[in-house]
């Protein structure tokens, strides 16, 4: 699924991973730039090194894009 379109995260922006991340797979919500979301994997537009799951970028929580989606998932 890399490279089909940015996948937004609820985690908010940190600069780097240095702090206090959640080892549990939890969302990272606790400090960090609250108006700023993580978004992860690259886009068809993005050269093939950026389409990575480790990929990230910050963007405004306000912004839209073609190549901004999400996945949803569930525990069964």
């Amino acid at each position: 699924m890399h490279g089909n379109v940015w996948e937004w995260v609820e985690d908010v922006w940190h600069g780097s991973y240095s702090g206090d991340p959640p080892e549990d797979g939890t969302p990272w919500i606790e400090g960090g730039e609250t108006d700023s979301r993580v978004v992860r994997g690259g886009s068809w537009v993005i050269e093939p090194g950026g389409c990575r799951s480790t990929a990230r970028i910050w963007l405004s929580s306000r912004y839209r894009s073609n190549l901004m989606g999400f996945r949803l998932a569930r525990t069964v």
